[in-house]
């Protein structure tokens, strides 16, 4: 399949060509490779490792023969983050460019206790994924043990830490926190490998692949700080906006034990590899104009402008000069306009992308408006990865298309199925046992208690938790006006289908289902979720499946006049320099929103991806929301309840 890797769209920014490479990165104190998408990064890596490992064989081997059996090695961590390599590299081994028969593989931490056959075991994830698609020799990996008995652990650990005395290459990723495998924030910078407790932050990160807090071990074993730091090149990587903060933290910042990464300072030859959604933070990305000189466009403008209002709390149209060229703004001003020229530009630059009529407004001239007039009414689809994310991420919006006449669809692509408790599952089958339509609540408990640890959820059970979310999903929609029988529509993309937290590959079945859909609609606006920091990772692929359909369907003639609009989840929010629409919403909507999302019942209380963020998720979208709205009136704008902002893609 033809590889649709989303990035989000970039305009304007540091002429790197223009500066020395010095200069670029100055603020910068690890060598930082930024690439833009998370797919490039892996060539790099992948190509990196290869290279290592053939320079290794050509000086440690002689007539195919290997000397002293000193195999190349290799330090690996698991999570999100490698998949991509791992993935890569199976394909190079399967293509014949590389061979692992003399490389030695080290993981770099294990959850404790846990068996290998685990679904969420390190050792399974790295056999799956890797190990098993390779020529590696079964004696030459190493990956902490998690079925060591108590007792016998700290002789275990001293042990594994004198194997890896020598790492040729260790790759690894990290946590929101900066964690390197499990060394949290506080880690001692000379600890060896060694059991750990876990903090309540981290499991509670991990919960979701263990279906729940009470399931999640309390203790992992871990490579050491000093353990790593022992390896001859270490290659640090990092993809998506999640990891934007710590990445600056990181890269930018002080060594200090409350961010362990940051430790990697101090190694002589360490590599920073990351996308460029990871890299937005940075100052070369966030503020290109402290570094070099940068491409004016309007929407770049716009970025620094607000960027100077935060600096100096000021609105737009009482920027001063003095502001500009105190706050290294001086070439923007060279750019042939005055600075209150430039401010009036970005105000009404700003101003036009509020609108009351995400779907356009009959009759009205819509040269500045964010959408045509016509057609109208238009034909609408709304993507949304599962089946909450629409009202969470748009929901006032989505009320004002139904409202204002739109033929309005929702396609909600995953069943979310994995994301609903077992006792949400009772709870439901005792409600219809209630209502009077059958008691099936000793079967629903016997295929509960018939689940194994570590393993796939039954498929009968799943199809429940399908059922529920599907039911609530209807419910939400109808809250505000929409028939679900004709214009909700349930896609069970197969990638989803595991019956795990780990997902399939994106493959032409996902493709064609989402093909077929927008095809049958034609719509004219398109909504999808350019959300790329949720934790799971499913927004991503959906945006991915959603990019690959419209690959398909470009030569269609319903398409040239089709625009895709991006919204975010409840996570992150857009910047207001890339914004091109923004909804405001009033407080009868966000009640109406509000309610919407409550009908969402599995998820209201118990989110199995909360992250270390406590709140429900309709807080989360408030607070987003309302936030938005703040920041367009303290820049000068109309003051609303809230407004939900997105993006056009095209």
């Amino acid at each position: 399949m033809k590889n649709n890797k989303y990035s989000l769209p970039k305009d304007g920014g540091l002429i790197a060509s223009a500066a020395p490479r010095d200069i670029i990165h100055r603020y910068e104190k690890m060598h930082t490779l930024v690439y833009e998408s998370e797919y490039e990064g892996v060539q790099y890596v992948a190509d990196t490792i290869v290279k290592m490992i053939r320079n290794h064989n050509e000086a440690n081997c002689s007539n195919q023969i290997y000397e002293e059996n000193v195999p190349f090695t290799l330090g690996l961590s698991t999570g999100r983050t490698p998949l991509g390599l791992y993935n890569e590299l199976v394909k190079r081994y399967k293509r014949g460019e590389i061979s692992f028969a003399n490389v030695a593989v080290f993981g770099l931490d294990e959850f404790y206790p846990i068996r290998k056959t685990e679904q969420q075991s390190r050792n399974y994830r790295i056999y799956e994924e890797f190990l098993n698609q390779v020529d590696i020799l079964p004696e030459n990996v190493h990956i902490p043990d998690g079925t060591v008995a108590f007792d016998r652990v700290s002789e275990y650990c001293a042990s594994y830490d004198q194997m890896v005395r020598k790492i040729d290459l260790i790759v690894v990723g990290m946590g929101e926190q900066g964690q390197i495998g499990f060394n949290e924030p506080g880690s001692y910078a000379k600890s060896r490998t060694r059991l750990v407790q876990l903090t309540h932050d981290s499991r509670k990160l991990q919960s979701g692949a263990f279906f729940g807090l009470e399931n999640t071990p309390k203790m992992g074993i871990t490579m050491g700080l000093d353990t790593v730091m022992r390896a001859e090149k270490i290659i640090l990587m990092a993809w998506g906006e999640n990891k934007a903060d710590v990445i600056q933290r990181v890269v930018e910042g002080p060594v200090t034990d409350q961010v362990p990464a940051s430790l990697l300072q101090e190694h002589p030859n360490i590599e920073v590899v990351i996308d460029e959604n990871a890299a937005q933070l940075l100052t070369r990305e966030q503020t290109p104009w402290l570094v070099g000189p940068c491409e004016w466009t309007p929407k770049f403008v716009r970025k620094a402008v607000v960027w100077l209002c935060g600096v100096v709390n000021k609105p737009i149209l009482k920027l001063t000069y003095k502001d500009y060229i105190e706050n290294s703004l001086g070439e923007l001003l060279e750019q042939g306009r005055t600075y209150d020229r430039i401010n009036i530009d970005v105000f009404n630059d700003l101003q036009h992308t509020i609108t009351g009529w995400p779907g356009g407004k009959p009759g009205a001239d819509d040269s500045t408006r964010p959408a045509p007039s016509t057609p109208f009414p238009k034909r609408v689809v709304i993507f949304s990865p599962h089946p909450d994310d629409d009202v969470i991420s748009m929901g006032g919006t989505f009320i004002r298309l139904v409202q204002q006449g739109h033929d309005v669809h929702v396609a909600y692509e995953t069943s979310g199925n994995v994301a609903v408790a077992d006792d949400v599952v009772l709870q439901n089958i005792d409600t219809a046992r209630e209502l009077g339509y059958g008691d099936h609540v000793e079967e629903v408990r016997q295929i509960i208690a018939s689940k194994k640890k570590g393993e796939p959820e039954p498929r009968p059970l799943l199809n429940l938790k399908g059922s529920i979310r599907r039911a609530e999903a209807r419910a939400a929609v109808r809250s505000f006006g929409l028939n679900p029988d004709t214009n909700a529509h349930f896609l069970n993309l197969p990638f989803y289908e595991t019956g795990g937290i780990k997902k399939g590959q994106l493959t032409e079945k996902d493709i064609d289902i989402i093909v077929k859909l927008l095809r049958d609609i034609q719509p004219d606006q398109i909504y999808a979720a350019g959300d790329l920091a949720d934790p799971h990772g499913t927004h991503r692929t959906c945006m991915e499946a959603v990019l690959g359909a419209l690959e398909v369907v470009k030569d269609d003639e319903w398409l040239k006049n089709c625009h895709l609009w991006l919204y975010r989840g409840a996570w992150m929010e857009w910047d207001l320099g890339m914004v091109d629409m923004a909804v405001p919403l009033s407080p009868d909507e966000m009640i109406m929103k509000r309610h919407a999302i409550y009908r969402h019942l599995s998820q209201k209380d118990i989110m199995p991806f909360p992250g270390s963020d406590p709140r429900e998720f309709w807080q989360r979208a408030e607070e987003r929301t309302q936030n938005t709205a703040r920041l367009y009136d303290k820049l000068g704008m109309a003051e609303y309840q809230a407004i939900e902002v997105f993006v056009r893609m095209f």
